[in-house]
C-alpha cells in the first residue's frame, strides 16, 4: 500500500508541476487543454471495463480496493432512480491537499478532480459527472456524482433500482 500511495503522490507532483509550467508558458486555459489531451483515452482504458458492468454502483464498488490500496477511503452509494443509473463516490481522504501547496495552489480540485471529470465526460459522453462536496473547501469528504441512462434489465423495459 505504501508503494502505491507514494506513486500516487509522485504522479500528482508531476501533474501539478506540469500544469504550473504550462500555465506560465501558455496561460491557464491553454494549459488545461494541453493537460486534457490524451486523457480521455486513458480514462477509457481505466474505467471502460468497470463501466461495462450493469450498474455504476457495481462498477464503483469494484474500484474500492484500488482506492484503498493508494491510501484513500472510498464509499459508494447507489442513488439510481427513475431510469437513471447513478452513484455517489465518497472519498474520505484527499491525498492531494498538501501536495498542491508545494506548487502554489490553494486547492487541488482544478488540476486533479476537475481534470479527471472532464476526461471522463469526453471518454464516456453518455455519463454525467459532478463534484458535490470538496474537502479542500471545508467539506468533511469529497463527493462525486456520476449518472447515465439506466441499462434495461433482462425481461424489463426500464431499469429502476
Amino acid at each position: 500500500m505504501q508503494n502505491a500511495h507514494t506513486e500516487l503522490i509522485e504522479s500528482a507532483r508531476k501533474k501539478f508541476s506540469r500544469f504550473r509550467e504550462l500555465s506560465e508558458q501558455h496561460g491557464e486555459a491553454k494549459a488545461w487543454e494541453i493537460m486534457l489531451e490524451g486523457f480521455p483515452e486513458i480514462q477509457k482504458q481505466r474505467m471502460g471495463p468497470l463501466l461495462a458492468l450493469p450498474t455504476l454502483a457495481e462498477a464503483f464498488r469494484q474500484a474500492i480496493p484500488q482506492f484503498n490500496a493508494i491510501g484513500m477511503e472510498m464509499d459508494v452509494v447507489d442513488i439510481s432512480n427513475k431510469g437513471i443509473d447513478a452513484v455517489l463516490e465518497v472519498q474520505r481522504i484527499c491525498p492531494w491537499l498538501e501536495v498542491c501547496k508545494e506548487y502554489g495552489y490553494d486547492i487541488p480540485c482544478h488540476v486533479i478532480c476537475e481534470l479527471d471529470m472532464a476526461a471522463t465526460r469526453l471518454a464516456f459522453p453518455e455519463m454525467k459527472g459532478e463534484i458535490l462536496c470538496r474537502q479542500a473547501l471545508g467539506g468533511p469528504v469529497c463527493i462525486f456524482k456520476y449518472e447515465r441512462p439506466a441499462k434495461p434489465f433482462a425481461g424489463t423495459d426500464n431499469a429502476t433500482t
